[in-house]
C-alpha cells in the first residue's frame, strides 16, 4: 500500500550466509533512489540490534515510487525493493470514513487498501466526467494563433497562468481574458488573437460535487471491493442488480457497473475531451 507524503517508512533487510543462515555483515549499505531521480544513503547500524536483520527508518519527503538498494559485504548479498508514496493532495471523490459505511466496513483493518479503491473509483468516475477533485494542470497549446483555445481537462475552476513558451513571445493576463469553465475555451475579452505556443495553467475540477455523480461512485467503490470479498452476496443472474455489467467500457474494461454508467450519462464528455 503507498504512504502518505511525511509517513515515516520502516526499511527492513536480512543478511545472510551461503547457507541462508541470518548474519551480521562487514558493511552494510542502503541507497534509496527518489522519484526525482536523486539517491540518497541513510546511515546503517552495524552491528543491528538482531543478528542478521537491519532497519532503517525514512521519512518521506517526495511523491512517487522510491527504489531501495541493501548491498552487504562479508558475507556478500544484496536485496532490492520499493515503496510508492501518495503525493499530499491525491485527488478523492470521498472520504475514507464515507468510503467505509458505504462497503459496511465495521472495523479498520483494511483502510489502507480501502483508500487505495477509493483512488481508483475517482479515476473511474472521471473517465466520464472529467476532474472532479481539484487539481492544478499545466498543458501547452502549440497553435501559432487563434481566436479561442479549449483547454484539455473541463471543467475549470479557473485560469493561473498563460504564459509564452518562447523567448520573446507573447504572455496574457487573466483579467484579459475570458474563460468558459464548463468548456475550456479560452478567448481574449477585446476578441483579439492568442498567440502561441502558450503554457496554460490552471485549476480544474469541481467545487461542488453533485449527488448522482458521488453516488455513481459509491456504486463503483462497492463493485471494486467485492473483488476482496467484500460483497453483500453474488450478483443475480442476467445482469439485473446494481453491480451488474453487461458490457465492457474501452479503457476501463467491466470496472464500471450499469447503475453508476446510467448516473454519469448527463454529466459523460464529449469524445476527445479529458
Amino acid at each position: 500500500m503507498p504512504f502518505d507524503l511525511g509517513d515515516t517508512v520502516r526499511l527492513t533487510a536480512d543478511s545472510t550466509d551461503p547457507g541462508g543462515t541470518l548474519t551480521n555483515a562487514t558493511g552494510a549499505t542502503l541507497t534509496i533512489t527518489l522519484p526525482d531521480g536523486t539517491t540518497t544513503s541513510p546511515a546503517v547500524t552495524n552491528p543491528p540490534a538482531q543478528t542478521g536483520k537491519y532497519t532503517v527508518d525514512f521519512l518521506t519527503t517526495q511523491a512517487g515510487r522510491h527504489l531501495v538498494r541493501w548491498v552487504f559485504t562479508g558475507p556478500a548479498s544484496a536485496y532490492t525493493d520499493m515503496f510508492d508514496v501518495r503525493p499530499a493532495d491525491p485527488p478523492l471523490i470521498m472520504s475514507l470514513a464515507d468510503a467505509r459505511k458505504h462497503v459496511n466496513a465495521t472495523v479498520t483493518t483494511h483502510d489502507e487498501e480501502l483508500r487505495g479503491w477509493v483512488e481508483a473509483t475517482t479515476k473511474a468516475v472521471e473517465y466520464f466526467v472529467g476532474p472532479v477533485a481539484r487539481r492544478t494542470v499545466t498543458e501547452t497549446h502549440d497553435r501559432a494563433y487563434a481566436r479561442v483555445l479549449a483547454l484539455r481537462h473541463i471543467p475549470v475552476i479557473s485560469l493561473t497562468t498563460v504564459a509564452a513558451v518562447l523567448t520573446g513571445g507573447t504572455s496574457y493576463a487573466v483579467a484579459d481574458l475570458d474563460l468558459d469553465g464548463a468548456t475550456g475555451i479560452v478567448r481574449r475579452k477585446d476578441g483579439g488573437l492568442l498567440y502561441g505556443p502558450l503554457r496554460m495553467t490552471y485549476v480544474a475540477g469541481r467545487t461542488i460535487i453533485s449527488a448522482h455523480i458521488s453516488h455513481a461512485g459509491r456504486i463503483i467503490l462497492q463493485h471494486l471491493w467485492r473483488t476482496q470479498g467484500g460483497g453483500m452476496g453474488r450478483p443475480a443472474p442476467g445482469g439485473m442488480d446494481d453491480y451488474a455489467v453487461t458490457e465492457p467500457i474501452p479503457g476501463l474494461g467491466f470496472a464500471i457497473p450499469n447503475r453508476a454508467l446510467e448516473l454519469l450519462l448527463d454529466d459523460r464528455l464529449p469524445p476527445g475531451v479529458a
